[in-house]
């Protein structure tokens, strides 16, 4: 596409690539208790935002990051959503000081400060521990399993039908089709749970057609704000991959210009401003860069009216009522298989890097971080504590920079090499 393409084509792209992003997009605040019409809106002015800094010049679309859901989880519950909110500020500004230090320093200090054998099992820990959450909504339950929502017979009929349908798609589908198979999912087991008398749609009727979304804004408490900076850890690492996987794709250089450090200046403006408004943070999308791939859409404009009509849609006040009417098993199917590809992801950087396994700093670390973070570890008082990714990511960034190596040099620059060959493949 270039851009002398009529304004109608680039809008349709846009709302194509918008439809590649949507399923993750809306499941993830759905999940967390968020509003998926608020998050419909942050998505869109994450991205707006996000082409200002780096001068609209990357085909790549901001959205919902699920490397937060279990943290979010765990604040709301401890100190509400407002005070989570300004720990999700803080997270965004942390993102932004990141770039400010690629500036100064270059990118390889990213890559020594979080090599593979800090990344993996981070990025495992985001999965596996999310994993009783899908299980428990996948049979019906609430995420915690304290409450039954639906019968467990129904339940399964519905979750089962989302996850075979979503596999499905992701193995079989052609084309655009491959890159959605959440939206199959849920499009699937949402008319299955409807069939079956299980979508309550009385909200849907009472809601206005247009309406501004009920925005929330954060509040600061130390305590929050402590315990959600260390999150950002796997999601910036995360963002190095995209940025060199969409590079990748277009052919150019990115991480030369606009430069990384405007990259991730502009995803934690982004993740800062989606907090400011009550939406979960933004992130760059994946499955996008692969639309990116396979549609050959390479001018930035594209991602520009794809913003545009996230925000126009955030504002359909049925629509939004009408996304919090999924019941939790359809979910829950998805998301059993949503989690487990993340473990994966975290499982395929260590082996994609070589990491030595029989060396023991490296089993050291990543038994660590696993235990720590599927066991539910946490340490600190009522006031302040470190669980869960956050734990996990001071655990094993300091693990990695206090143990000795056991290694030549040499094969230190070979891991980083492997680690960004990786994360190139993941983002593709």
């Amino acid at each position: 596409m270039n851009s002398n393409e009529p304004m109608w084509k680039s809008a349709l792209a846009g709302s194509q690539m918008l439809f590649v992003a949507f399923g993750a997009l809306v499941l993830m605040p759905l999940l967390t208790g968020m509003d998926p019409s608020v998050a419909l809106f942050t998505a869109g002015l994450g991205t707006l935002l996000f082409q200002f800094v780096t001068k609209r010049s990357i085909p790549i679309f901001l959205a919902s990051s699920f490397a937060f859901i279990a943290p979010i989880l765990y604040s709301v519950q401890t100190w509400g959503m407002s005070d989570t909110l300004g720990g999700l500020l803080a997270a965004g500004i942390v993102y932004m000081l990141l770039g400010a230090l690629v500036k100064l320093r270059g990118v390889g200090f990213l890559h020594r400060l979080m090599p593979p054998v800090v990344t993996g099992p981070v990025i495992m820990v985001i999965g596996l521990g999310l994993a009783p959450v899908a299980v428990n909504m996948a049979m019906g339950k609430t995420g915690d399993g304290a409450i039954e929502l639906f019968p467990y017979v129904d339940a399964m009929i519905v979750s089962m039908s989302a996850l075979f349908t979503t596999l499905i798609v992701a193995s079989y589908a052609k084309g655009l089709f491959r890159l959605i198979p959440i939206l199959f999912g849920v499009l699937v087991g949402y008319s299955v749970a409807a069939f079956m008398g299980m979508v309550n749609l009385d909200a849907v009727n009472a809601a206005p057609l247009l309406a501004v979304p009920e925005f929330v804004f954060p509040t600061l408490n130390w305590a929050t704000i402590l315990f959600m900076i260390p999150v950002s850890i796997a999601p910036a690492i995360e963002h190095v991959g995209d940025v060199l996987a969409i590079s990748n794709v277009t052919g150019k250089d990115y991480v030369k210009k606009p430069g990384l450090h405007r990259t991730l200046f502009g995803d934690g403006l982004a993740t800062s401003a989606a907090a400011m408004l009550g939406g979960p943070p933004n992130t760059t999308y994946s499955e996008v860069t692969g639309a990116v791939m396979l549609t050959k859409t390479f001018n930035p404009v594209v991602m520009t009216w794809a913003a545009v009509i996230a925000i126009l849609m955030a504002l359909v006040a049925k629509f939004g009522a009408a996304l919090q009417t999924i019941p939790a098993p359809v979910m829950g199917g998805i998301l059993i298989l949503l989690f487990g590809s993340i473990a994966a992801v975290g499982l395929n950087t260590l082996i994609k890097a070589r990491v030595d396994l029989t060396q023991q700093r490296n089993l050291v670390i990543v038994a660590t971080v696993l235990v720590f973070g599927i066991g539910g570890m946490a340490i600190g008082g009522n006031d302040f504590s470190l669980q869960g990714i956050s734990l996990c990511g001071v655990v094993a960034i300091l693990l990695n920079l206090i143990l000795p190596k056991e290694q030549p040099e040499s094969d230190d620059l070979h891991e980083e090499k492997a680690v960004v060959d990786d994360l190139i493949d993941h983002a593709r």
